[in-house]
């Protein structure tokens, strides 16, 4: 970790402060005047005038496996751009990411560049501390276009006026892993991609199975404690959630096809058919009892299958969601944005970051070679990721539900944790056997108001 000093010296030689202040914070540290001095000299006076030897900051959280890949583009970059950008990352298990965040945006010492949540991207709009995009994306400057990038995967980082403010890095759709030794100790001899592929994978189709299971002494389907979770089991049923194309109110309640869904996921969860993640005891997650044989299904994205490779023995494949119509639908797709501090002083290097990072080959980068993720822009060469190896076997259907899936609804983007409320308010549903529609009633009276407000404070 860099001390005080060296996180200065970066600082200078970056061009964030001028001569004046890092000679008189240097002092302050206790380094000698005549030191100070020889070492401005010898980089040439002041380094704040933005020039082509100026470089950036960027930050992102990371687990274990994914830091070496970053450290790597970042120093790939470099190599490439003859510059000095600074990696520095927030490890994944600490969830205070974004406050650290708006603390240093708060502070005027933020990175030029950084990683936002799906749920959190709308905050920074709001207060008008990320960049708005559009000009630079239609530029010269851009190695990709807003167009290239699939249309569902925008979510808050677009205002309903069009504003772009955000650029996903990637993208996880969420899609039904399945386990093949539950499935076949069930004694469900035709598999879920088989059905899938003769148009036959319905809801009935899936409840037969995951019954199945049930009477088998194992767990049918882990339904994630999440609220874009609860909304795939709706719109691969042909229903809405919120209306104004996922920018106006929350009209779940009201929707035939949205509220027959939700009493179908309460009725499982009744007949333990589905199991709420919400009831596992503590540290006991779904890729835990999947990996250990004790779950058919669960859903997650591309983001465990490290880990299941490395399970001993797993047999396992994905599928997209049952739908009404035996074929695919659109279903959730989780989502980060790279965004630009719009205070950095560096403006065309921070976006020349941001563009290589979040273009086909920058991705192809970082996905290569047992990635965790889907690439969020069109491109076939790198949409090889994803199915190189053959694992799981059908890895294109991972490509398949990206091409069709949305993102987080910007109106629940645009109100501030608003998603776990909404998780938190239709607990006593999964936990407790509450009425389903008097819960969804509750939800939109209290979502509502909230998102009419957060939605006028965007352009």
């Amino acid at each position: 970790m860099e001390n005080p000093q060296e996180n200065l010296v970066h600082d200078f030689l970056a061009g964030r402060i001028g001569r004046r202040a890092f000679v008189g914070r240097a002092v302050a540290l206790g380094v000698s005047l005549a030191s100070v001095e020889a070492f401005v000299a010898a980089c040439g006076g002041d380094s704040g005038s933005g020039g082509s030897s100026a470089s950036i900051k960027w930050s992102n959280w990371a687990n274990t496996g994914e830091l070496a890949r970053f450290k790597a583009f970042t120093e790939k970059y470099n190599k490439d751009h003859k510059t000095n950008v600074r990696y520095d990352y927030v490890p994944s298990a600490n969830n205070n990411y974004f406050t650290k965040i708006t603390t240093s945006l708060n502070g005027g010492v933020a990175p030029d560049a950084f990683y936002v949540g799906d749920g959190d991207i709308a905050k920074l709009v709001a207060n008008k501390t990320v960049m708005e995009l559009n000009s630079l994306l239609s530029s010269s400057k851009s190695k990709a276009k807003a167009d290239d990038y699939l249309p569902g995967l925008w979510g808050a980082a677009k205002t309903k006026s069009g504003k772009i403010y955000g650029v996903p890095v990637d993208c996880n759709p969420l899609v039904l892993w399945f386990n093949k030794k539950v499935l076949n100790d069930a004694g469900i001899k035709t598999l879920p991609t088989d059905l899938y592929e003769q148009g036959k994978w319905t809801r009935p189709a899936f409840q037969e199975m995951i019954e199945k299971i049930h009477a088998n002494g194992k767990q049918g389907f882990i339904l994630e404690a999440w609220s874009l979770q609860f909304y795939a089991w709706c719109t691969t049923q042909g229903g809405k959630i919120y209306d104004q194309d996922g920018y106006g109110n929350f009209i779940a309640q009201d929707d035939p096809k949205s509220l027959e869904a939700f009493k179908w996921m309460a009725d499982q969860i009744k007949k333990k058919t589905m199991i709420y993640a919400g009831s596992l005891p503590k540290g006991q997650g779904s890729d835990l009892a999947f990996i250990g044989n004790q779950v058919g299904f669960i859903s997650v994205g591309r983001w465990d299958l490290p880990e299941f490779k490395t399970a001993s023995g797993l047999q396992y494949d994905c599928v997209p969601f049952p739908s009404s119509t035996g074929t695919i639908a659109p279903a959730p797709v989780a989502l980060a944005y790279m965004v630009i501090n719009k205070k950095t002083k560096l403006q065309d290097q921070a976006f020349d970051f941001l563009t290589n990072y979040v273009s086909a080959e920058g991705q192809t980068f970082r996905l290569s070679g047992g990635g965790n993720a889907v690439p969020s822009i069109k491109s076939a060469d790198t949409e090889k990721v994803v199915t190189e190896g053959n694992l799981p076997a059908h890895a294109k259907y991972l490509l398949d539900a990206r091409n069709i899936g949305y993102g987080l609804f910007p109106a629940e983007g645009s109100a501030a944790a608003l998603s776990d409320d909404i998780k938190t308010a239709l607990e006593p549903v999964w936990l407790q056997g509450k009425d389903i529609t008097t819960a969804l009633a509750g939800v939109a009276t209290m979502a509502n108001p909230r998102i009419k407000a957060g939605q006028e404070k965007l352009d």
